[in-house]
């Protein structure tokens, strides 16, 4: 008997509603990032300053954040596809993604207001990660249970910073320290 798998809708959906989700922060993240400052830092005065340079995000770093994890987010869409949704890889990035849609709500109600990508979360983000989560579920492929959420959750801010960080470093000129704004 052949081993069940999920559909291409839940392994390439998760591509799909990554694409959503980061649509709404391609559209926001760099403009959101410049007007929050302010409030933020008149709401917790001691965080240090070099804390908040890191929050200045150019459009371009933004940009090319995004398409740094759209890469890793397509590539584990394939190999669920491949998988039938068994790949480990698969799985741990549907439950990261899951996950940061509950950061993305967490992050609001700690702002007291919008945030970058929470429109998209309670709408897309988890929703479709539950519907994914009870499709492998139904197939007999579990999603990994507390110890990958948990390990999942401490690799999220990890990667986040990653392609933020190496987005800087790309659009940094050639040569020079500083980096290009648009």
């Amino acid at each position: 008997m052949a081993e069940a798998t999920v559909s291409k809708a839940v392994t390439w959906g998760l591509f799909a509603a990554w694409m959503a989700n980061d649509l709404e922060e391609l559209a926001t993240m760099a403009g959101w990032a410049r007007s929050a400052r302010p409030r933020l830092q008149e709401r917790f005065p001691k965080v240090p300053e070099r804390v908040w340079a890191r929050m200045e995000l150019s459009q371009r770093d933004v940009n090319v954040a995004i398409g740094l994890m759209g890469g890793m987010v397509a590539a584990a869409s394939a190999d669920g596809a491949r998988t039938g949704g068994r790949s480990p890889f698969f799985r741990t990035v549907l439950v990261g993604f899951g996950l940061h849609g509950a950061v993305h709500m967490a992050q609001s109600l700690a702002y007291r207001g919008y945030t970058p990508g929470v429109a998209t979360a309670p709408a897309v983000v988890i929703p479709y990660s539950l519907w994914a989560v009870r499709r492998l579920k139904a197939a007999g492929i579990e999603s990994g249970g507390a110890g990958t959420a948990a390990a999942t959750l401490a690799l999220l801010p990890v990667a986040v910073a990653g392609v933020h960080g190496l987005a800087r470093r790309l659009n940094r000129p050639h040569g020079h320290g500083a980096r290009t704004a648009t």
